[in-house]
């Protein structure tokens, strides 16, 4: 039983060097069940998938973005081996997308689970415009038996909670991009500072509208100590957004 129909079979990537590339599929929902779907690849450091698992609703059509990495190297005769494997399962209504977990795939859980195994495909980076349009070959590519690359690893995509590209992406980026360990460490501690800087500058943007709130509310006039403290939050707020 088909659950979802996917978009392309084949996901091509315009292969450039030292660049990131990302291309897409479609998850279509023809039933009338919800559909949990999880992405899984057999080179997850190599890709970032968003989103790598989630819920397609009755009747309606998900996208997933795929993207991979810049690569140093040009691939023999750019050939790549790279699979994905699309997993889906029907689930109840009202189930959330972080309900969607690795054990509703497992045979233990008796579920009736699809698998669809898409190829990853190079293809030449696009020509410029030319004044004669080159004919394309129409026509979509056959389902791929299920019984095709059976033995290979797939394994699940990962990512952040706030859907950032997961650490082992990040860090196999800039593996590919030459960084040494020491500016890779140096990278990571001025990413922490800034992020801290971020939140304390809005930890005292919310204190600054909170005694203006207050402020709001009192019929008087101001007094020496809010004034005092709004200029204080006024210069900690400065010197924390130079940084």
């Amino acid at each position: 039983m088909e659950l979802l129909g996917i978009e392309p079979l084949e996901l091509q990537f315009p292969f450039e060097l030292k660049k990131q590339i990302s291309c897409s599929m479609q998850l279509t929902n023809r039933t009338d069940d919800y559909i949990g779907f999880k992405v899984k690849t057999t080179s997850p450091k190599k890709y970032c998938v968003r989103p790598n698992s989630g819920i397609v609703p009755p009747r309606s059509t998900s996208d997933v973005i795929v993207t991979m990495q810049a690569q140093k190297e040009e691939p023999l005769d750019m050939q790549c081996k790279d699979k994905f494997l699309v997993q889906s399962v029907i689930v109840a209504e009202g189930t959330l997308p972080k309900d969607i977990t690795g054990d509703l795939f497992m045979k233990q859980s008796r579920n009736v689970v699809d698998e669809v195994k898409l190829k990853v495909v190079y293809v030449p980076p696009p020509k410029p415009p030319s004044p004669v349009r080159e004919g394309s070959e129409e026509g979509s590519s056959p389902r791929p038996s299920l019984s095709d690359g059976s033995t290979l690893n797939y394994q699940e995509t990962t990512r952040e909670s706030d859907g950032s590209p997961s650490l082992a992406f990040v860090k196999a980026q800039k593996d590919q991009e030459g960084f040494t360990p020491e500016t890779s460490a140096l990278i990571s501690k001025l990413t922490e500072e800034r992020n801290s800087a971020i939140q304390q500058n809005n930890k005292l943007r919310e204190e600054l509208d909170l005694v203006r709130r207050e402020l709001s509310k009192q019929n008087g006039g101001f007094s020496f100590v809010v004034v005092a403290v709004i200029a204080l939050l006024g210069i900690l707020l400065g010197f924390i957004m130079k940084r």
